[in-house]
């Protein structure tokens, strides 16, 4: 069964040309923070349409609670809307739950998943880290909420090589810059993302990226996601929670060439 697609009211980029390569970012990133440093690698082989959710980038916020059926099918709509009738999607964190809905609810659109850093429903640990985010916000705490982001979201070895001029900086940084739609996307991950059921549903070539020394979402999750999946491919970035700061050359020649490799 597919469904049909909505009207999209998503702010969305478009670069390059060739298959179609749909982008779906993690809760309070957007497409430039989250995709931005691995922009160019994909959409030199792709054409690539990145939406932000509600609340983020080129999005206003919404004024009713997110949905995860109705943020894939918006994903999907915006992909349809570019003249782009069938994609790959590339997922990270909160988006590779949005992607497998997605390739769930679209199969006749979708044709290869890429999941970093992602899960298919938060496990208690994930669900303290993400009340304890939320919370920073309702109190207004934007400087704690930075630094409690950093510890958990950056590697080790990543904020252990900082100096403190640049934590400083990159600290005041983060809480100039939470998305003002953060709050509504930690409310639908903490209420109503469970893909476990999706999982075995996906007939398409799937890679799962673990970011193994990931805090946010850790590696027990990835593996989730791999195990679920039928014949899903495993690969492995030694980065935090952000590929696309510690690691984003790798990130994005992983991504390119299993893509390539499905095309071909």
């Amino acid at each position: 069964m597919t469904h049909a697609l909505p009207l999209s009211t998503l702010g969305r980029l478009v670069r390059g040309t060739g298959p179609g390569l749909l982008l779906a970012h993690g809760a309070g990133g957007g497409i430039d923070a989250n995709f931005g440093p691995v922009l160019d690698v994909l959409a030199a082989r792709h054409t690539v349409v990145g939406p932000d959710y509600p609340g983020t980038g080129r999005t206003p916020r919404a004024g009713a609670p997110l949905s995860l059926d109705g943020l894939a099918d918006e994903l999907v709509a915006t992909a349809v809307e570019e003249g782009v009738e069938t994609f790959a999607i590339a997922g990270y964190s909160l988006g590779t739950a949005v992607a497998v809905r997605a390739a769930a609810r679209h199969p006749e659109r979708v044709t290869a998943l890429v999941l970093t850093a992602g899960f298919a429903h938060p496990n208690p640990r994930f669900l303290l880290a993400a009340r304890m985010w939320r919370d920073y916000l309702r109190a207004g705490d934007l400087a704690g909420l930075a630094g409690f982001l950093s510890l958990i979201g950056v590697s080790a070895p990543a904020l252990d090589a900082v100096g403190q001029d640049d934590l400083d900086t990159a600290l005041k940084n983060t809480a100039a810059t939470v998305p003002p739609g953060t709050p509504d996307h930690l409310d639908l991950l903490l209420g109503h993302v469970d893909v476990r059921a999706d999982l075995a549903r996906v007939a398409v070539p799937t890679l799962v990226v673990s970011t193994t020394l990931d805090q946010l979402v850790t590696p027990y999750h990835h593996r989730q996601l791999a195990d679920g999946i039928p014949g899903a491919r495993w690969a492995e970035i030694p980065t935090g929670h952000l590929p696309f700061v510690e690691r984003p050359q790798e990130w994005g020649a992983l991504m390119r060439d299993f893509l390539d490799e499905v095309r071909a």
